[in-house]
């Protein structure tokens, strides 16, 4: 009977969609700024953190980029994860102000931080002499500067760059009502947007992915280049 009972439970219980209110709890409380990977700050929602854990498990990248350094806790966990996983990587680890970042992420082998505009030319450069020694799929996360024109500018850079296949996420298009801070301004859903207007063939939403944890910091950012 108990096992008639969860399934009916189950059943009845199926919601669409996650409700808003834990998801603007959860920017609106600040937690993710006391979020910590190995005591280094990690500004991030921890499910997106496991969802983009199991997106690297299946992409297997040989190369990681990152738009926004901050303290170093994302590209220290990003590093661990791919050393799990066994495969040759390297981390580039773009922010204009690296005076916050901790040691431990100046110190891992597979990390290197580059002090610039992630919307500089030298970076895109950069990135193309890193894929011929470390050829392979790429995951690339945006986390910058949150206005459209950065953000924009940015999937520009990459458009180049990027094979059938990578992955990239475009975090903090939950901002501008999206459903936190109404009163932001064009961010980084609003450059998605823009993005794909113009190249509808570039990216493919992977919907299950962003769907699987309820909410995301990232809607409409989970993205996969035809």
């Amino acid at each position: 009977m108990q096992k008639i009972g969860n399934r009916l439970s189950r059943l009845l219980y199926r919601p669409r969609e996650a409700p808003a209110q834990y998801h603007l709890w959860y920017y609106n409380s600040l937690v993710w700024r006391s979020t910590q990977w190995m005591g280094v700050p990690a500004q991030k929602s921890v499910s997106d953190m496991w969802n983009y854990q199991e997106i690297l498990f299946s992409l297997k990248p040989s190369l990681l980029i990152e738009f926004g350094t901050s303290y170093g806790g994302s590209a220290l966990f990003f590093a661990m994860i791919l050393r799990q996983i066994g495969n040759p990587f390297q981390i580039l680890s773009v922010d204009v102000d690296d005076s916050f970042i901790r040691e431990p992420a100046k110190n891992d082998p597979n990390i290197e931080l580059m002090k610039s505009s992630s919307a500089d030319p030298a970076v895109a450069a950069h990135i193309q002499e890193l894929k011929s020694r470390f050829p392979g799929p790429i995951f690339a996360i945006l986390d910058s500067d949150h206005t459209k024109a950065h953000v924009l500018a940015e999937m520009l850079l990459l458009r180049p760059l990027l094979s059938r296949g990578d992955y990239v996420i475009v975090e903090d298009s939950d901002i501008n009502g999206h459903p936190v801070l109404p009163l932001w301004g064009d961010g980084p859903y609003e450059a998605v947007e823009e993005y794909v207007s113009r190249f509808p063939n570039d990216y493919v939403r992977d919907v299950p992915r962003e769907k699987k944890f309820g909410f995301t910091s990232a809607p409409h950012g989970f993205l996969i280049r035809q």
